[in-house]
């Protein structure tokens, strides 16, 4: 028969060979990690730079949108270039992105002409039209490998003034 002091013997032993098992698999585990770790952490910072592109891939697409609705509210917002560069300007949260913009006017038959003499034909009207394009360049956070380091990112927008 047993006593109890050989049972808590037996006991503890159970105890220190289940402990030594987990701390053989913890060490195992920690190699894992360590290995891993550089995989993870690449995988993470290219999410975030691709992330970062299509953020300000988006901002500069919407800021051309935003200048040419400007200019296309009537015609004295259409002539007014400086006033659609500086919409295009002020939708977006990036420094240092540049926005052009032009009008330009054609019979309705798709023949050139002067906005400011209609010598459009009889029958046709005149249609006049304003663009904005905008530029960005950003530089990526990290130096990737065989990828540029700067991106240039642009947009165009093109729509009919209201008549």
């Amino acid at each position: 028969m047993r006593t109890l002091t050989s049972e808590r013997h037996v006991f503890l032993a159970r105890v220190q060979r289940i402990f030594r098992r987990c701390l053989a698999q913890q060490g195992q585990s920690l190699a894992e990690i360590a290995l891993m770790l550089p995989v993870i952490l690449l995988t993470m910072m290219g999410a975030i730079e691709i992330g970062r592109v299509a953020y300000a891939s988006i901002e500069v697409c919407t800021a051309a949108r935003a200048g040419v609705a400007y200019g296309a509210e009537n015609e004295t917002n259409a002539a007014n270039t400086s006033g659609m560069e500086q919409a295009a300007l002020n939708d977006v949260n990036l420094t240092g992105m540049t926005a052009s913009a032009s009008s330009a006017c054609k019979c309705s038959n798709g023949s050139a002409t002067s906005c400011l003499s209609n010598t459009c034909s009889s029958g046709e009207h005149l249609e006049e039209y304003v663009s904005v394009s905008t530029s960005y360049s950003m530089h990526s956070l990290f130096k990737y490998p065989g990828i540029p380091q700067t991106y240039t990112l642009s947009g165009y927008q093109t729509m009919r003034v209201r008549q």
